[in-house]
């Protein structure tokens, strides 16, 4: 008889806004029929779908055990639900398929785990961690814990749910999840990847060009893990790339890994895996030769000045001449934004020219004392105070709440999000940069050099291909590079770059030139030629391998902003 038990529950309206609040993103039918066809194999199946939500994947493997020819007799299927309407319609529906099971009303955290499933399936809740706080976050973290992972402060619900999922399976269980792509690139997920390589005997992903949610931006990759606590676990995972959803069927039937991927170790991230074997070869073998040094290797990455209120604290120059401003109470600033750094310098000239077109290249930033200011700088105070500026969160917790902390310009600015791929731009002028930009701080030794010639010798499919590995795809098919992911980004060595100097000057020009006309490759296309061609010797075959891997990965991360798939 199916059942709900209920542990904890309030009767409260469900609403998008609520379901959305839990991470609840109902899965697609032929998704949830998919992975029950995969993980369920035998009559005898024990089934768990934790964060159940209305039992997409419960009625599936009710379906499956039919196919099967399991006896409807047998108890075989549990589910967990934090949210008790939920709980009863995921009781009501597998009850529909003339199967039992039962469900618990609970946080899945709060569930003590049991190694007495053969098969654990399901959608964790996704939860960025900016709103994954407090009693939540600390039972979720005490979870995964528990598993043997621990999470930092940055890590989404789906992470913590993947591994105490994982834990409630037997010896040989299967595991099968929809996960964010996260899991592949993320540092906070690094403990997750070494988890599942350690515990499982094999590890297959399998990712869409499509997206899978109607609305929801985030990559999905579904997670096969089979084999559990296997001994010495796997050192590798099995990498399949579908279009969309409805491609899933032949996908089963082949069974064949498209590509194999073995990580340089455990924690390490598997972006890479999406690449022909070829290709990646060709990449690393360059990458990690002396003609390539990662970023960090230059200097310093940070992240940008916070203001806390950017429409407060950048002018434009007629703004501040508005205000009767004195020029000691404004620093020179690249502004919001990185549309202006899409060539090879921001001169003075440059930021000038902005500023005059209305730019905001001016940061207010007036002396500590209220005193001893302009008439107007204390008039535009008091503005911000009657408008509440001085209590949003970052200028509430400085003192003086207007007193932007800062740092010395840096040489190079480096794009955060990018349609097409990070930019570096020297900071000629001299400006400070917020946090839409990251500033290098370039090492003395390497400082003349670096910043004259790195944003030209940063154009180079490796260096193009590094990005799209080392960076993050993100919603609208943006490409997303943090500053730690940033020093890992792999740009031509200092020694290759002093020897190819004469030609790198030479092609200021020209590439700039291509880069005013909205033609990056074209600029790609002179700089390969200098620095893979001429510099590093390599052939006509592995630079078409690299240039057709670039392409790859940059057309899967576009294709997911182009071909929203609608709900069915």
């Amino acid at each position: 008889m199916t059942q709900v038990v209920q542990t904890a529950a309030t009767e409260v309206k469900d609403t998008l806004a609520l379901r959305k609040a839990r991470g609840a993103f109902f899965t697609p039918p032929a998704l949830a029929d998919f992975v029950s066809r995969w993980a369920v194999r035998d009559p005898l199946d024990s089934v768990l779908e934790p964060s159940c939500g209305e039992a997409a994947f419960l009625t599936s493997a009710a379906g499956r055990l039919d196919e099967l020819g399991a006896s409807r007799t047998h108890a075989q299927l549990e589910g967990i639900e934090i949210h008790e309407p939920s709980a009863r319609a995921a009781a009501s529906l597998v009850k529909a398929t003339g199967r039992s099971a039962s469900i618990r009303v609970g946080d899945f955290f709060e569930v003590p785990s049991e190694r007495r499933f053969d098969v654990v399936i399901g959608n964790p809740p996704y939860v960025r961690y900016q709103d994954h706080s407090g009693a939540a976050r600390l039972a979720s973290r005490r979870a995964a814990l528990r598993g043997g992972v621990g999470l930092t402060g940055l890590a989404s619900m789906w992470a913590a749910a993947t591994v105490h999922a994982a834990e409630f399976l037997r010896p040989g269980g299967r595991l099968g999840l929809v996960v964010p792509a996260e899991l592949l690139s993320v540092n906070y997920a690094a403990e997750v990847r070494r988890y599942l390589m350690e515990r499982f005997g094999r590890v297959r992903l399998i990712m869409f060009t499509e997206r899978v949610f109607p609305g929801v931006q985030e990559e999905v990759v579904l997670l096969l893990a089979e084999d559990a606590l296997a001994e010495g676990g796997t050192d590798h995972c099995e990498l399949h790339q579908v279009r969309s959803i409805d491609d899933l069927d032949d996908e089963l039937s082949t069974g064949a890994a498209q590509h194999r991927w073995r990580p340089a170790h455990a924690r390490a991230k598997w972006t890479p895996a999406l690449l022909p074997a070829t290709a990646f070869e060709a990449y690393s073998n360059l990458a990690d030769s002396t003609g390539f040094e990662v970023l960090h290797e230059w200097g310093e990455t940070t992240l940008g000045a916070v203001t806390g209120r950017n429409q407060y604290f950048a002018l434009s120059p007629a703004q501040a001449r508005q205000l009767r401003l004195r020029d000691s109470e404004t620093v020179r600033l690249s502004p919001p934004g990185s549309r202006h750094l899409r060539g090879l310098s921001l001169s003075t000239e440059a930021l000038n020219r902005l500023g005059a077109e209305g730019a905001q290249t001016l940061l207010f930033r007036p002396g500590v004392k209220r005193s001893a200011m302009s008439p107007g700088a204390r008039r535009y105070l008091d503005e911000g105070e009657q408008s509440g500026v001085h209590e949003a969160y970052k200028c509430r917790v400085r003192s003086p709440w207007w007193q932007v902390p800062i740092s010395e310009p840096a040489d190079l600015l480096l794009t955060y999000m990018n349609a097409d791929t990070p930019r570096m731009t020297t900071n000629s002028s001299r400006a400070v940069h917020l946090n839409s930009v990251h500033g290098i701080y370039l090492k003395p030794e390497h400082r003349p050099l670096g910043a004259a010639l790195l944003p030209i010798a940063s154009l180079n499919t490796v260096t193009l291909l590094g990005a799209e590995l080392v960076g993050r795809a993100y919603g609208g098919g943006m490409l997303k590079i943090e500053p730690r992911e940033a020093d890992h980004l792999p740009l031509p060595s200092p020694q290759l770059v002093e020897r190819l100097e004469p030609d790198l000057r030479h092609l200021r020009a020209p590439v700039r030139e291509a880069l005013r006309s909205g033609d990056l490759l074209g600029a790609v296309r002179l700089v390969d030629h200098a620095v893979l061609r001429d510099g590093m010797g390599i052939s006509d075959n592995q630079h078409a391998e690299l240039v057709a891997a670039h392409a790859r990965m940059s057309a899967r991360r576009l294709a997911r902003a182009a071909n929203p798939r609608r709900s069915s």
